[in-house]
């Protein structure tokens, strides 16, 4: 398993979407989902180092890999 950062969004995405396929991403709040990034156990990223555009960035790819 590759160390995940900030920039690896798709292979965030892809991680959030196998751990917790009962969750529906269209919704999830920002904290939650800064949250569940920060406790996958290959993200190795600073949690200061977040902002709202990557987060909804890698909320869009968590979307469309649900489908």
């Amino acid at each position: 398993m590759n160390e995940l950062n900030w920039n690896d969004i798709n292979d965030i995405a892809i991680e959030l979407s196998d751990k917790f396929p009962e969750i529906d991403p269209q919704w999830i709040s920002f904290p939650d989902l800064h949250s569940k990034i920060c406790n996958l156990e290959s993200f190795i990223g600073d949690p200061n180092r977040s902002n709202e555009k990557v987060l909804e960035a890698i909320q869009m790819l968590w979307i469309e890999e649900s489908q």
